[in-house]
């Protein structure tokens, strides 16, 4: 049979707007996110208390950690877009491995809305309208003050983000062969950079 008659057998590419892209774009922005206020709230609570900075470190810590509920808020939405899309046409296998990786990425989310919620929790507790968001507005209290409470909520944010930063590893372990892709392209786009 001529080739001319068979059409060629193309895999329909995935469009730059789909959700499943979207996700992935949000996923690299939530985890620059995560990694600022993780390492700036390690950098921070080090700072000696008569630095000028502390101030400006702890309200950029805030701010952060409130956009990251607004981008989860956002990453809900759209991952519920891409399950529908994906779990219509077929349901998952229940395997034991999808099972794992489910649990994982299910305590992940949780980490996700608890660390910033103890952070707000922490805050609130500790004097009222103390939850800046980026020097421009100051965002509603969600939980009254309370000065006898002040020590439980940094005890819970405290636990809460390293539990969620061995969930972090665990994840980067458990897709180690994506993570090991990314560094290496990073590392050759780096090279290129450095040679221009």
């Amino acid at each position: 049979m001529s080739s001319e008659l068979v059409p060629p057998t193309t895999k329909p590419q995935p469009r730059s707007n789909s959700a499943f892209k979207q996700l992935w774009s949000m996923h690299a922005v939530m985890a620059t996110c995560y990694l600022l206020l993780i390492v700036g709230g390690f950098l921070m609570v080090k700072m000696p208390d008569s630095t000028p900075l502390q101030g400006n470190a702890y309200s950029l810590h805030k701010s952060i950690g409130a956009l990251t509920m607004a981008l989860l808020t956002w990453r809900i939405f759209i991952l519920q877009r891409v399950w529908w899309r994906k779990y219509t046409r077929r349901l998952p296998k229940f395997t034991s491995e999808w099972i794992r990786t489910f649990l994982l990425h299910a305590a992940i989310y949780l980490f996700m809305v608890a660390v910033p919620l103890s952070g707000f929790f922490l805050s609130n507790s500790y004097k009222s309208g103390n939850v800046p968001f980026f020097w421009v507005a100051t965002l509603p209290d969600i939980f009254p003050k309370n000065a006898a409470v002040v020590d439980l909520a940094r005890n819970i944010h405290f636990w809460m983000a390293y539990t969620f930063l061995a969930f972090i590893v665990l994840h980067a372990i458990d897709q180690q062969k994506y993570v090991r892709s990314l560094w290496r392209r990073t590392t050759q786009a780096m090279k290129k950079a450095s040679l221009r």
